[in-house]
């Protein structure tokens, strides 16, 4: 492979990463972690970004194309030709000048030693440009499994749900209030050129009109601001511990809803718990950012096995943000669809169950457990709390209120996209 022209390289990256993704099962995240420092300029960067979310969200459609246009189907051996098709059927569809486009496509192409079917890579671009590319059932991108679970869980919300995983979501800020109020930052913005809705729940949150990226956020770097989308703010909310409390936030990586939680309330006594240490330093980082990283204490440990790494002191609140299908965010991670198998629910299910009981063990008296997932399926929310209501005496349910979405069973569920927000679940049990 030569040496490639800025442009063209961005192309080879976009493609290696949509094989990676999409043949070979890795996580786009984790592609994306190792790919975009290779590129110096941060344009590029969110390029590279924007091309591998919508190619990976539209490929059931660039599928399509490729069957109906080419007479003999692409091989194995042809992976990472399919990839380059499906970067360049990516930049037609986010409006990039389609000259540009093409020529860099096929430029790639031979650049990735593809010179023979650079002039395939040509023909099929500009008829996509021509006819357009051919229009799938929203919910293509589903395995048939998970389709059937969402509609028996959602028979009247289906078509809601997969048009809704299909589409970019908004890009959610919080702002971090102990160091500048709502409106203060909003303005802050607003001088950046930066427009921002200010919803009327969650409180600390803003809508941005047009995603940024993080680094063009005024004062990202010194923690005024985070990104982190409405439905995972709720959860500060739902649980809403007493001032001073002892806290545990029992699957705490990436961090954000722990340093939300600081961020409310400085004095709470915060135990930060992750079973693998290197997301844990993920945490460090996070809570370091928005000024919060003395508040809390972190540890590497199973919150399953309480034996294992607690004192005995018990916690006033406890958050489970467990595990889950993350069949609610979609929309924000498309590559959740091709790596999920049937098989790993009934493990998602036993580690959340072990994870309610073992929360509920540390649970001080009149203490507040809150259960929440970025799921929409019944078996991981309602039928789970439910399972531990009946297993579990003396736990009660306190019920949240529309804010939080639509009732389902002693919890709330928001769907994706409602309040243009992502799909989670919450339920929050008193003992």
């Amino acid at each position: 492979m030569k040496a490639a022209a800025p442009g063209v390289a961005l192309r080879v990256a976009a493609a290696q990463t949509l094989d990676a993704v999409l043949q070979r099962g890795r996580s786009l995240k984790a592609e994306l972690a190792q790919r975009l420092p290779t590129l110096p300029d941060v344009r590029d960067r969110a390029l590279l970004e924007a091309i591998a979310f919508t190619a990976v969200r539209s490929q059931p459609r660039y599928d399509a194309a490729l069957k109906a246009w080419i007479p003999k189907p692409l091989g194995r051996r042809d992976d990472d030709l399919r990839a380059l098709l499906q970067v360049g059927f990516a930049q037609l569809e986010l409006g990039l000048p389609a000259h540009a486009a093409v020529d860099a496509t096929v430029e790639a192409a031979r650049n990735m030693g593809r010179t023979h079917q650079a002039g395939m890579v040509n023909a099929l671009l500009r008829r996509a440009l021509r006819e357009g590319l051919p229009q799938v059932a929203a919910d293509a991108a589903w395995p048939e499994w998970l389709r059937k679970r969402i509609r028996r869980d959602w028979q009247n919300d289906a078509d809601a749900v997969f048009a809704a995983s299909a589409t970019p979501a908004p890009m959610w800020l919080r702002v971090n209030r102990t160091r500048i109020d709502r409106d203060a930052y909003r303005a802050r913005l607003g001088e950046a050129g930066i427009e921002a809705t200010t919803p009327e729940f969650p409180s600390d949150a803003l809508v941005l009109a047009v995603p940024v990226a993080v680094h063009d956020l005024p004062g990202f770097e010194d923690g005024l601001v985070s990104v982190q989308d409405g439905s995972a703010q709720c959860v500060a909310d739902a649980l809403a511990p007493p001032q001073g409390a002892r806290v545990l936030d029992a699957c705490a990586a990436p961090g954000g809803k722990s340093a939300h939680l600081l961020e409310r309330d400085p004095t709470l006594q915060l135990v930060a718990l992750d079973i693998d240490p290197h997301r844990l330093k993920r945490v460090r980082e996070t809570h370091a950012r928005v000024g919060v990283g003395a508040q809390a204490q972190l540890r590497a440990a199973d919150a399953t096995e309480p034996t294992s790494w607690w004192d005995g002191a018990p916690f006033d609140a406890i958050l489970v943000d467990a595990p889950c299908s993350a069949t609610g965010i979609v929309r924000r991670q498309p590559d959740v669809l091709r790596h999920r198998r049937e098989t790993d629910l009934d493990a998602l299910r036993d580690v959340q169950a072990r994870l309610l009981d073992a929360g509920w063990s540390m649970l001080a008296p009149e203490g507040v457990l809150l259960y929440a997932t970025c799921s929409i399926l019944a078996e991981e929310n309602e039928q789970q709390v439910d399972a531990f209501l009946q297993r579990t005496p003396g736990a009660t349910v306190e019920a949240l209120d529309a804010r939080y979405g639509r009732v389902s069973g002693a919890g709330r569920q928001r769907l994706p996209g409602e309040g243009g927000m992502d799909g989670f679940f919450y339920a929050r049990l008193r003992k």
